[in-house]
C-alpha cells in the first residue's frame, strides 16, 4: 500500500517531486537536507498547488509566508486566523489542507519504504541526532502545555480557580549569556546556536 506521501504526490500531480526529495535527502545533486526541511518543502509545495487551484496566483514568497502563518508557533492566533480565513474565502478547506501536511517521519517512511532510499551512512549523523532531540524537546513542551490545560480544566470550578477562558502557552527560551540575545528553544537548536562569538572574530 502506498504511503501518505506517495498518495499525495499522485493526487497533487507532483510527478518528479519524489525524486527531488530523495536527491535532497541523499545529497545527490543538491546540498543535503534534513527530513524536517524536506517535510516543510513538501508541505509548501502542497499549499502552493492548493492556492493555484483556487485561483489565488500567489506571488513569489507568498506561499512560504502563508505556510509560516499556518504552522509557526511564533505567529499570533489572530494572524493565523486571518490567513485561514483568506484561504477559506478562496474555497480552500483549511482542515483538509492541514490533514495533507506531512511530518518528517512520513517523509522518512516514503523515502525508505516506497523508494528504497538510504540516508548517507548507516548511523545517524550529528544533524539527524540533533533533529531527533529537537523533536523530543518539542514533545515535552507540548506535553507540559497539555498537562497544564488539563489541570486548569479540572479545577476551574470557581472554588479553587476562577473560571474565565484561558490559553496555555509554553515557551522554552534560550538566553545567550555572551550577548544577551534570547531565542525560542527549537529555533536556537535548528539555527546552530547564537553565533555571536563567531561574528565578533
Amino acid at each position: 500500500m502506498p504511503t501518505k506521501v506517495a498518495r499525495l504526490i499522485e493526487s497533487y500531480d507532483l510527478e518528479g517531486f519524489g525524486t527531488e526529495l530523495e536527491d535532497r535527502w541523499t545529497g545527490s545533486g543538491y546540498e543535503r537536507e534534513s527530513l524536517r526541511a524536506l517535510a516543510r518543502r513538501f508541505n509548501i509545495e502542497v499549499l502552493g498547488v492548493q492556492m493555484d487551484r483556487a485561483g489565488l496566483s500567489p506571488l513569489e514568497g507568498e506561499v512560504e509566508n502563508t505556510y509560516r502563518l499556518l504552522r509557526s508557533d511564533e505567529v499570533s492566533a489572530g494572524m493565523r486566523v486571518q490567513a485561514e480565513r483568506e484561504l477559506e474565502r478562496a474555497g480552500i478547506d483549511v482542515d483538509s489542507l492541514r490533514r495533507d501536511f506531512v511530518s518528517h517521519q512520513a517523509i522518512h517512511t516514503y523515502l525508505t519504504s516506497d523508494r528504497g532510499a538510504e540516508g548517507p551512512g548507516s548511523r545517524q549523523t550529528p544533524a539527524e541526532r540533533l533533529e531527533k532531540d529537537i523533536d523530543s524537546v518539542q514533545r515535552l513542551a507540548s506535553r507540559l502545555g497539555a498537562v497544564t490545560e488539563d489541570t486548569i480544566d479540572r479545577f476551574s470550578d470557581g472554588e479553587l480557580l476562577s473560571d474565565e477562558e484561558t490559553s496555555v502557552i509554553v515557551d522554552v527560551t534560550v538566553l545567550c549569556e555572551a550577548c544577551g540575545e534570547q531565542y525560542d528553544g527549537a529555533t536556537y537548536l535548528e539555527s546552530g546556536g547564537c553565533g555571536c562569538l563567531e561574528a565578533d572574530e
